[in-house]
């Protein structure tokens, strides 16, 4: 029996949907026995070869209407966005997911790593554990005096994104909006530049998938760090404001930085809608541009698992070996695939935490 090609991801919200257990005992076996619900878990995740990745804190669980599903369905769309966070509220919320990671890990008996570096994520591999690597999806827990920064930092959080795409103190980020260019606003705050250079001083990457346009010159401007989209798209392929100009791609590119592909069907269709009757060839037409501009160094995978409706052809994450098969379709070689796989991910997180 073959084994399927190891896979590091860029992004998936399995702790908000543990959360939703409201218990972090019931959260971590479901995790790690195994469940029918969601996209992610241990069992599966062996299965597909999914090998670790970064495990995003988003506060707070936000219940989605039929009609919001409904309406990114639609020809064209402008979802509302909730209204924002209190810290406290913010906090509690982060806490309870970070916790449920450390529950996770603990209870696994090794077979779950919290990863704080790369030689982290490669000695995890090396055991057959899964490399977990804490991300914040949403800045709205860190307060603007970083004080939850410090204690963070040390608790293993090694990856920011300053906004989700409702605004807060650090910027403004992009509305489900299609179509639409990412240039939707004002950038970052003074408050946000301020915390891209405390994430380069504690080699923190920055993850600038959910900010405007605007707010990702700011940070292309500002941080001496490789730039980094987690899980995002080409806005060639599909004109949705959370997709990627070729500018932006173009200066990723020439930071020695990555996009991660997003697996979410209204990032990947050209009708932006909300369709899991989405070929996998439409996600590899996306692998094709971004590989054009980036190269074969600057693409990785960013799956939003847990967060976003798939195509139906890959279903979970133990349907990863069916993507691997359709980048061999499309002539991919194997050096190709391992790197968009899992070493790219592995070299810009070595670039960007040092060692």
């Amino acid at each position: 029996m073959t084994h399927p090609v190891p896979i590091f991801d860029g992004h998936n919200d399995v702790l908000l949907r543990l959360m939703h257990k409201g218990d972090h005992a019931a959260g971590a076996k479901a995790f790690l026995e195994g469940t029918d619900k969601g996209h992610l878990d241990l069992p599966r995740a062996r299965a597909g070869g999914f090998s670790g990745g970064l495990f995003a804190v988003f506060c707070p669980p936000i219940e989605r209407a039929q009609s919001v599903e409904e309406l990114m369905r639609g020809e064209g769309y402008d979802v509302p966005l909730p209204a924002g966070l209190a810290l406290t509220d913010a906090q509690q919320a982060a806490i309870a997911m970070i916790a449920g990671l450390f529950r996770i890990e603990r209870a696994s008996k090794g077979a779950v790593r919290i990863c704080r570096s790369a030689a982290d994520i490669d000695r995890a591999a090396e055991a057959g554990a899964l490399a977990a690597v804490l991300h914040i999806e949403g800045a709205e827990p860190i307060d603007a005096d970083f004080r939850m920064l410090d204690i963070l930092y040390q608790a293993g959080l090694r990856s920011i994104g300053p906004v989700w795409s409702r605004s807060n103190i650090f910027g403004h980020g992009v509305p489900f909006r299609f179509p639409s260019s990412p240039d939707t606003g004002p950038g970052l705050t003074d408050a946000g530049r301020a915390l891209v250079r405390a994430c380069n001083e504690f080699k923190v990457l920055i993850d600038l998938s959910h900010l405007n346009e605007k707010g990702f010159w700011d940070v292309a401007k500002l941080s001496d760090a490789p730039l980094v989209a987690s899980h995002s798209n080409a806005h060639a392929l599909s004109p949705h404001s959370r997709n990627l100009t070729d500018d932006q791609l173009r200066a990723i590119r020439d930071s020695g930085g990555l996009v991660g592909i997003n697996y979410a069907t209204s990032f990947l269709r050209e009708d932006g809608r909300m369709n899991p009757d989405t070929p996998l060839e439409t996600l590899v037409r996306h692998a094709d541009h971004l590989i054009g501009i980036l190269g074969t160094d600057g693409v990785g995978l960013g799956s939003d698992f847990d967060g976003a409706a798939i195509p139906a052809a890959l279903g979970d994450v133990a349907g990863l070996p069916k993507l691997v098969e359709a980048f061999h379709g499309a002539g991919y070689d194997e050096e190709t695939i391992r790197k968009i796989c899992r070493d790219n991910w592995v070299g810009v997180l070595r670039r960007t935490w040092g060692g």
